[in-house]
């Protein structure tokens, strides 16, 4: 399996994937962020047709640039299939996989940050049969789990994460967590900067995901709120059809000196 990740902090603190099969010459974007000129770029260095570009949710913090990577590479734009955005994508449930050669992504719905929110499981069949990583959005990222009032009130969204979080602990310790944020997002509180962990330390470490109780989870989830994105409302709606897709090409044009690649 071929993984590249894209540290952002501009327009957003954020990170995208790109991952796919070698062997197979097909991958997917996930979370794009830059303009889609850097993913093929990106992608074409390493062999890669880019088959699907996937937002694991209805971002509030930025305008993805999630539909207009996938015009340019012909490739299956993918949201969970409660999304609502006023376009044709390709929609997804609970239980879907998306297969890129020997490496395949299930999906797993996973509301609480918003309710369209997705992870895809990663499993690489040339390693072994079990998950190897999670992309997990801003539902688990390393240090807490994703506020929950952008889609939602703060309450409703915190019982889903509840349930959500229960899901993602039964995944083996061993398992990676690749989240869409890292420090500096006010999509959490207290994220670690470094952008990557397990399912085994952030059980036993991450005083959000630790938390079993629905009923104290929610409580912690109710306090310490960070501000909202600026715009945020209008930015979802932006994402969900009122952005044109000539906006969305444009968008992050200027966003590539704020990125950081991990080779």
């Amino acid at each position: 399996m071929i993984l590249r990740s894209y540290l952002h902090v501009n327009p957003a603190v954020a990170v995208s994937y790109l991952f796919g099969c070698g062997g197979k010459s097909t991958g997917a974007v996930v979370d794009p962020v830059e303009a889609p000129e850097f993913y093929l770029r990106e992608a074409a260095a390493l062999g890669l047709a880019i088959r699907y570009v996937v937002d694991t949710h209805v971002h509030a913090d930025h305008l993805s640039t999630g539909r207009a990577l996938a015009e340019a590479a012909s490739a299956e734009y993918v949201m969970h299939e409660s999304a609502g955005a006023h376009y044709p994508f390709h929609a997804v449930g609970d239980g879907d996989e998306l297969a890129l050669g020997n490496v395949s992504a299930t999906v797993w719905h996973v509301p609480g940050h918003t309710p369209e929110h997705l992870a895809l499981v990663v499993t690489d069949r040339t390693r072994g049969t079990e998950p190897w990583l999670v992309f997990t959005g801003h539902t688990l990222m390393v240090g807490d789990l994703g506020r929950t009032e952008l889609a939602a009130s703060a309450e409703e969204g915190a019982r889903a994460l509840a349930t959500s979080a229960a899901r993602l602990r039964t995944l083996d310790d061993h398992v990676l967590v690749l989240p869409g944020a890292f420090s500096g997002s006010v999509c959490g509180r207290g994220l670690s900067g470094n952008p990557v962990s397990s399912i085994g330390f952030e059980r036993r470490f991450n005083r959000a995901f630790g938390v079993s109780d629905e009923e104290a989870l929610v409580a912690l989830m109710l306090r310490d709120i960070p501000p909202r994105p600026p715009r945020a409302a209008e930015t979802r709606a932006a994402n969900m059809g009122a952005a044109t897709l000539a906006e969305q090409r444009g968008v992050a044009a200027d966003a590539g000196a704020g990125s950081r690649a991990w080779r």
